[in-house]
């Protein structure tokens, strides 16, 4: 916590006076470059925004639906929050694309089911839920896998975007923002930029047009020397989304051109948010992670399943299911998850095909792994502590008679307990060590169902006295919070609460709290991140 928050706090009549209470966890940094959709739809196609920035438009394809969404601070995607949805399954099975007049009377859908453009009047403006289905154009002709929409300002020119031709095609509309009016006028080919491109976006004047696609993952700049004329255009230059999403499927730019918005659901199913330090000028985009909430893995694992630190916050330790193997990095800053770099990795595959779950024994000699593959935890000693260059297998003990599926471990201060948490029985399951962290020597003691807050559960964590347990899962994305009467025992457990962490995490693997219980961190296999939380 910094010392200007611990001021604040102080100046308000006091400081943080304890951790491990979930009701005052927190994100730790002001994400104010992206906003997650998943909820709402998770293959996400395009984006629109209300000319003032305070509507935002999501269409997906999981849902046929397009999504509505309110932002507390115009064009800032972190304060959006859902409002309601609209389906248009009944016109469009496989959305694309999504476009609105300029007043908001007028919405406008394409889709690869119908190869059409669908047209709908909203007798509220910008209200999805007033939106009744008027007509369409069909595109087949030019394009059989339509993607995105545009329309001029003054609704007399439409283009289409799509993956089958690779260029843009350009109608002419008789009758501004009435689709039954449109004619065919020409084509440009984006095929040597982009050969699957996804979405297109004009700039106010005509003069400037925008291709994203997720052939290249990236945005493409043309210059149009006759304003709206596509024929003219020339291509600039590009600008890579890849660190973000690798399935690109919609661009936006704010009026003023400062600001651009890409939509996917390949990687993150969110919104990215994009400054441009020279308007339009998409060489100049930026974006830039919070400082001190977050630290990509994706370098050595693209689907991270549990982490670890060392007691004193100085190393992390990651396992994943790609490289099967246990990831090291070192910390500058203890603690901070942005100050990590790596150091080396240590492979499990001779032993679990499917690693799950990473712990250490508190003086770094020992390490244990679980997994799906040989549902089982497996023993190893570190010669040298907490360097995993180091580590020697062991042993192993089967937890199959419990959990087909197991996901996170963790082993009471002392060794002398152990527990598993899995998505077969969704439970926890609690083992007694006769000999302290000897695997060997584990027996079944019992178990505590966690189905009624989450079905999926995938990791585990305690207190350091045994009071506390905490669940983290896929399927309602949160952090769950019990409390034990007699410690350790999880038995006497009770459900307390929950805190979600879907806003940065979208498919929650495992936790892990610094000793003190003022930080939370979330490991999270879609983001391929670990999120830093305060308390």
């Amino acid at each position: 916590m910094s010392i200007a928050r611990l001021m604040q706090q102080a100046a308000a009549g006091g400081v943080p006076t304890g951790g491990w209470d979930l009701a005052n966890a927190a994100y730790n940094g002001s994400p104010i470059n992206w906003f997650y959709v998943a909820a709402q739809d998770t293959s996400p196609a395009d984006v629109f925004f209300k000319p003032d920035g305070t509507k935002m438009y999501i269409v997906g394809r999981t849902g046929q639906d397009v999504n509505e969404y309110s932002l507390s601070s115009a064009w800032d995607v972190s304060t959006a929050s859902y409002v309601q949805n609209f389906s248009i399954g009944a016109q469009e099975t496989a959305p694309n694309g999504v476009f609105f007049k300029s007043d908001g009377t007028k919405m406008y859908i394409t889709g690869q089911s119908g190869d059409d453009v669908n047209e709908y009047s909203l007798s509220s403006a910008w209200d999805i839920s007033t939106a009744s289905y008027v007509q369409n154009f069909s595109i087949g002709a030019q394009e059989s896998v339509p993607q995105g929409v545009f329309f001029k300002s003054d609704g007399t020119k439409m283009y289409i975007v799509g993956s089958s031709g690779d260029d843009v095609n350009e109608y002419s509309l008789s009758s501004a923002w009435d689709v039954s009016t449109a004619s065919y006028v020409q084509n440009f080919s984006v095929a040597t930029e982009e050969t699957t491109p996804t979405g297109v976006f004009f700039k106010d004047d005509g003069t400037k047009m925008y291709i994203v696609g997720s052939s290249g993952v990236d945005v493409n700049e043309y210059s149009l020397s006759s304003a709206w004329d596509v024929s003219t255009a020339s291509y600039v230059q590009n600008f890579s989304v890849a660190a973000q999403e690798t399935g690109p499927g919609g661009v936006f730019f704010k009026s003023d051109g400062t600001k651009m918005y890409i939509v996917g659901g390949s990687k993150s199913d969110a919104v990215f948010e994009y400054s441009l330090s020279s308007a339009w000028d998409i060489s100049t985009a930026s974006f830039t992670y919070p400082a001190t909430d977050y630290f990509s893995v994706e370098t050595e694992e693209t689907a991270p399943n549990d982490l670890f630190f060392k007691d004193d916050g100085t190393k992390m330790y990651i396992v994943g299911q790609t490289g099967d193997a246990v990831y090291e990095y070192s910390l500058s800053s203890a603690w901070d998850v942005s100050t990590a770099s790596y150091v080396q990795n240590f492979s499990v595959a001779a032993q679990e095909l499917n690693p799950q779950g990473v712990f250490f024994k508190s003086d770094g000699t020992k390490m244990y792994i679980t997994g799906q593959s040989g549902d089982d935890v497996n023993e190893y000693s570190l010669s040298s502590a907490w360097d995993i260059s180091t580590a020697s297998y062991v042993q192993n003990f089967s937890v199959a008679a419990q959990e087909t599926n197991p996901g996170g471990v963790f082993f009471k201060p002392d060794g002398t307990k152990m527990y598993i948490v899995g998505s077969t029985g969704v439970d926890v399951n609690e083992y007694s060590l006769s000999s302290a962290w000897d695997v060997s020597t584990a027996s079944y003691v019992q178990n505590f169902s966690v189905a009624a807050q989450e079905t999926n559960p995938t990791g585990v964590f305690f207190k350091d006295d045994g009071t506390k347990m905490y669940i983290v899962g896929n399927n309602a994305d949160a952090v769950n919070e019990y409390s034990l009467s007699s410690a350790w025992d999880i038995s006497t457990a009770s459900y307390v609460q929950n805190f979600s962490v879907a806003a940065q995490a979208t498919l929650p693997r495992d936790l892990f709290f610094k000793d003190d219980g003022t930080k939370m961190y979330i490991v999270d296999s879609v983001g391929d991140a670990v999120f830093s939380y305060d308390l």
